[in-house]
């Protein structure tokens, strides 16, 4: 995918218009006290998708954080690397990761993103109304 140079502290990109998204989101935002994480509601800031080459089709099929080395994760990845960043969920980071189950998880997450893609796009294809 797409890669941004020296990006200064990874970018977790969610779905701003997702009731469930952003219940789990707001969940993760107060555990980021230190602001580790910039928070990139994709139906309030559509032209960060843009500026890092995402259009708003991809980045609703996958959860996608853009790492501090500016590189792509997406599903189980994605939330590998935002946890490896938060409290309390570190350790499920190092475990998922020293286990190799984070391939597993990742299939697993796809089922469900594929659900939620159709739940949330329907037919249109995402022409969702995205906040200026």
């Amino acid at each position: 995918m797409h890669e941004i140079k020296d990006y200064p502290r990874p970018a977790v990109f969610f779905d701003g218009g997702c009731p469930m998204c952003m219940r789990e989101i707001a969940h993760y935002r107060r555990l980021d006290r230190d602001g580790q994480i910039e928070w990139v509601d994709i139906t309030r800031r559509p032209e960060q998708l843009a500026a890092h080459g995402l259009s708003l089709y991809t980045a609703m099929a996958r959860f996608h954080v853009l790492d501090s080395r500016g590189s792509w994760q997406t599903g189980a990845w994605g939330f590998t690397e935002m946890w490896t960043h938060l409290p309390y969920y570190r350790w499920l980071a190092r475990l998922l990761s020293a286990l190799r189950l984070i391939s597993l998880l990742d299939k697993a997450y796809s089922g469900f993103a594929r659900w939620r893609l159709r739940s949330r796009c329907g037919a249109d294809g995402c022409r969702l109304h995205v906040e200026d």
